[in-house]
């Protein structure tokens, strides 16, 4: 089922919440995954249509200016950089950079123009920091910096 939640959670990550509910993202996604045996690291093939045009370097440019959150009470276990940009042709490599800001950090690169859509680019996430774990530490945080802790009755 790793395919299927590929196709479906990004569009919910992406997507708004409106009316008490989630409206999906109004994009599609393919995804293919593959089981190599490297003990952490989920490496992603990304391909990009995007809405309108974008030089590779622009593309880059936004990965590498990301900032997450943006301003605010920062989150205890947020890396000061969610995502990295890598400028090597070879990166990124699970054994190199799997375990950028303890393994909270997101390595981008090999960004390019993509001959069917508009841009490609390689990602590795940590899966056992990054992952569920560390996603559901950071939603936390950020529930508590938001307040919604105290009105629940936690923390």
């Amino acid at each position: 089922g790793e395919e299927e939640k590929l196709e479906r959670e990004p569009l919910k990550i992406l997507g708004r919440f409106a009316g008490g509910r989630i409206e999906a993202a109004d994009f599609r996604v393919s995804a293919q995954a593959n089981r190599v045996p490297v003990t952490e690291g989920h490496m992603l093939s990304v391909s990009l249509k995007l809405e309108r045009e974008a030089t590779p370097a622009a593309v880059a440019e936004a990965l590498a200016s990301f900032e997450g959150m943006g301003p605010g009470k920062p989150l205890p276990s947020a890396p000061a950089r969610p995502l990295e940009l890598m400028e090597e042709a070879d990166r990124p490599q699970p054994r190199l950079d799997r375990k950028r800001a303890r393994g909270m950090t997101v390595a981008v690169g090999r960004v390019r123009r993509c001959h069917v859509l508009d841009i490609r680019f390689s990602v590795l996430v940590n899966n056992l920091v990054r992952g569920a774990a560390g996603a559901a530490l950071l939603n936390a945080e950020l529930c508590h910096n938001c307040g919604l802790t105290a009105r629940a009755g936690v923390g």
